[in-house]
């Protein structure tokens, strides 16, 4: 009987500007060897990243069909949202997206295929790739083979982390294998005496030698004597450092409405626009911020590019940090909720697992993607200073994960317009919240 060939895709897309030049890359490898058997890349013109990825998607679905149509292909992506739709567990809501899956799905039998989301630093193969497409496009040309560097730092891209337990696709399962990458990359020693924390990241921190309040796991080794002062221990290196802002007020926010992923995608008000600017200003004081990464929605990404273009950073888009969708109850205030569907407004306070009216997003489901999103920006960002512009629900869940709160917690937690909060994060998995609503920068 003939063996079935295997092989694994790997693929990304990228655009800049969301929308903006886009492009993408795949690379189909032998899993025994880790071999390149194949590499695609293009400049597609003006797209978004979903649609870049999913192009890289198909093009290296065809190309592992070219080489062997009966292969049994496992497909590795840092998009969760790909992951996640074309393993059947996201409903494709987007224009854009439902024909592009429906491609991407019918290149090969679906039984030959499974899906597995990885850390971004997993999938560094595809990334060049789908960059040189990009610059290719800059330069007004298409990528060519014969001028890659891509496959030159794969293979140490790949050794960073291990597979992730648990079933393909599942990243919260993976988070020992990202947070072993991250220790891997920090260079850290188990024997330092105390952790320092020295450098920009120490604006969000408490200025003091226990700025996490936690003593982190010890690293397999000899037995070390306890330190004497507690909230002492190993020296984790420098942590990624996530500062998080809720966007500038839009219409909506003064009324205190409901305003998730499925309504009307408000821009800012007025108001608002003056609170981006502010933030702004008061980020470029505190010269901490390395990278800025925002939500999909368009509140989100005008308070990114204002700060953005006070510091001189470009914004990149990031499916997992948009609000929950609240179904039926977009646009109302709490109080009209209460009275038009109150049985199912008792059992959203009631239970995280309950989700708004009409097929909204449970506070659990939310949990998920946020925690996904969180382990593969910090895989991404390693000892990094990194800029979240997203909204109410995602930055609750990113403090009550950090302190280990219950899921009860969401509702007791203020959280204004245009605020900052910051969690630090060591690569032992351990977490700090050093910051919460500041809005002393509005005054």
């Amino acid at each position: 009987m003939r063996r079935l060939a295997r092989f694994v895709v790997e693929a990304d897309g990228g655009s800049r500007g969301n929308p903006g030049p886009a492009g993408y890359g795949a690379v189909v490898l032998d899993p025994a060897t880790g071999e390149t058997l194949a590499e695609r890349a293009e400049y597609i013109g003006v797209a978004t990243n979903n649609v870049a990825e999913y192009k890289g998607l198909i093009a290296g679905l065809k190309a592992a069909r070219e080489l062997s149509p009966d292969a049994v292909v496992q497909v590795r992506m840092d998009s969760k949202l790909v992951v996640e739709q074309m393993s059947g567990r996201w409903k494709i809501k987007h224009p854009d997206m439902k024909p592009l899956a429906a491609e991407a799905a019918k290149i090969l039998p679906r039984a030959q295929v499974t899906y597995e989301w990885i850390p971004r630093e997993r999938n560094k193969h595809a990334d060049r790739l789908a960059n040189e497409a990009m610059d290719a496009g800059k330069r007004g040309g298409q990528w060519e083979p014969s001028a890659s560097s891509a496959a030159l730092d794969a293979s140490a891209a790949r050794a960073l982390a291990t597979p992730p337990a648990g079933p393909p696709g599942d990243a919260a399962k993976g988070a020992a294998a990202v947070r072993a990458a991250l220790a891997t990359a920090s260079g850290t020693s188990a024997t330092a005496p105390a952790r320092e924390e020295a450098g920009a990241d120490t604006l969000f921190a408490e200025q003091s030698p226990t700025a996490s309040g936690h003593v982190p796991a010890p690293a397999p080794g000899p037995a070390r004597a306890p330190s004497a002062t507690p909230g002492w221990g190993p020296d984790m290196g420098t942590p990624a450092t996530f500062v998080l802002l809720r966007h500038g007020e839009t219409a909506l926010t003064p009324q205190k409405r409901f305003s998730g992923s499925g309504g009307t995608d408000p821009e800012l008000s007025p108001a608002g626009r003056r609170q981006a600017s502010a933030v702004a200003e008061a980020l470029a004081a505190r010269g901490t911020v390395q990278t800025i990464v925002s939500s999909p929605l368009r509140r989100c990404r005008e308070t990114a590019q204002a700060v953005a273009d006070r510091l001189g950073l470009t914004v990149t888009v990031e499916e997992g940090l948009r609000e929950v969708d609240f179904g039926a109850w977009e646009g109302l205030t709490f109080a009209e909720v209460r009275e038009r569907f109150p049985d199912d407004l008792q059992a959203w306070l009631d239970s995280p697992k309950a989700a708004p009216t009409g097929g909204g997003e449970s506070f659990t489901a939310a949990t998920r993607r946020i925690s996904a999103t969180r382990d593969r920006l910090l895989a991404a960002h390693a000892g990094r200073t990194v800029l979240l512009v997203t909204h109410v629900t995602p930055v609750k869940i990113l403090v009550r994960l950090a302190l280990g709160a219950p899921p009860e917690a969401l509702f007791k937690m203020e959280l204004s317009a245009a605020s900052l909060s910051a969690v630090a994060y060591y690569a032992d998995g351990n977490a700090s919240v050093r910051l919460l609503n500041d809005t002393s920068h509005l005054r």
